[in-house]
């Protein structure tokens, strides 16, 4: 419970992650039918950039502020982009969206965003941010009690992202086990599981769990930019993905070797791969 995003909002683990959530997003608001957006490690909503804390690590240095007010490297960023920009009207880079804000930004009037934040403190700022919105719901609680309380959704379309802190030894595990759980509960919605790249061999083991569930259907992106040898602190960020929107896979193969070329490297690079076919 001592995590605070501030230190890392906007680095290049972030910027990876909201550009395909953003994506995503886009999907879903591509048919009329109302859709939902769970979001179980919510945060505080936004970050500032110029605060001591942010500029502490000033890791969105090496993120963000390599994409903002340029062209993107790729058009399949730009949905993620507007979303900062809209954080940020006038211009200046001050303000990072976190998941929440870029959910809220893709939001239509029969849309609803459900934000779920255990720590104490965030869950007040969150809910803050969004007072007297009605499409957004805050609720202080545990990310996977909230899968159980909030699935499945009125709406029947919808995503759910599960984005942890990684405090917990047992993250990993608690994340695969979550998803069966959610999945049984919800088959066809779309779920977006993030995950950092430090040891490679408890990524495989994550992924070797959620195979063994059974879950047809999950998309694999990741993306690193350090040699797979350097056992640095952190080497990427990962996302697995249930039911991905039609072509996402194409999209990612395009777009992530751009993002991958406009970021500070030393090696590494993106990976889009099938973890488990369609059914």
């Amino acid at each position: 419970m001592n995590y605070r995003h501030i230190f890392h909002a906007g680095n290049p683990a972030d910027v990876m992650k909201h550009a395909v959530l953003a994506l995503i997003l886009d999907h879903l608001r591509a048919k009329p039918a109302p859709f939902c957006v769970l979001d179980t490690h919510a945060g505080i909503g936004r970050y500032d950039l110029a605060s001591d804390a942010a500029r502490k690590t000033g890791e969105s240095d090496d993120g963000i502020a390599r994409l903002f007010s340029r062209q993107p490297p790729h058009p399949a960023l730009a949905p993620y982009l507007d979303a900062v920009s809209a954080a940020n009207p006038d211009g200046t880079l001050r303000w990072y969206p976190g998941s929440p804000r870029i959910a809220r930004s893709a939001l239509r009037p029969q849309d609803r965003l459900v934000l779920v934040e255990l720590h104490p403190e965030d869950a007040r700022s969150l809910k803050a941010e969004f007072a007297g919105d009605p499409a957004v719901a805050v609720h202080q609680s545990d990310a996977y009690t909230a899968l159980k309380a909030h699935l499945p959704p009125k709406e029947k379309r919808g995503l759910v992202l599960i984005d942890p802190p990684f405090e917990q030894p047992d993250e990993f595990a608690r994340m695969a086990d979550g998803l069966a759980l959610a999945h049984r509960r919800w088959a066809s919605g779309i779920f977006a599981l993030w995950y950092p790249i430090k040891e490679r061999a408890a990524v495989w083991r994550f992924q070797d769990a959620v195979e063994k569930t059974g879950i047809p259907k999950i998309l694999i992106a990741e993306l690193t930019w350090h040699p797979e040898d350097t056992h640095l602190r952190l080497n990427g960020s990962g996302l697995l993905i249930v039911n991905p929107p039609w072509r996402l896979d194409e999209t990612l193969r395009d777009m992530l070797p751009a993002l991958h070329a406009a970021l500070p490297n030393t090696g590494g690079g993106p990976t889009v791969s099938w973890l488990a076919p369609e059914a």
